[in-house]
């Protein structure tokens, strides 16, 4: 798992008034981090910059709706 104590989250601009959102990290060398801002203490994803376009372009195909 790599060092993310240097991250600079953001949240997602569809995040609810009720703080239940994503947050994203991206200025991580070389990765990308995801984690629930309910439970910022707790492991977050991480994927390489590839892997998270790919993950984002899957979720707004749809292919992921149940």
């Amino acid at each position: 798992m790599p060092n993310l104590n240097g991250a600079v989250w953001r949240k997602s601009s569809r995040s609810h008034e009720q703080g239940q959102c994503v947050e994203l990290a991206l200025n991580l060398p070389g990765v990308a981090a995801v984690r629930d801002s309910k439970t910022p203490e707790q492991d977050a994803l991480v994927f390489t910059k590839a892997q998270l376009q790919t993950f984002l372009a899957t979720i707004k195909s749809g292919r992921l709706d149940l």
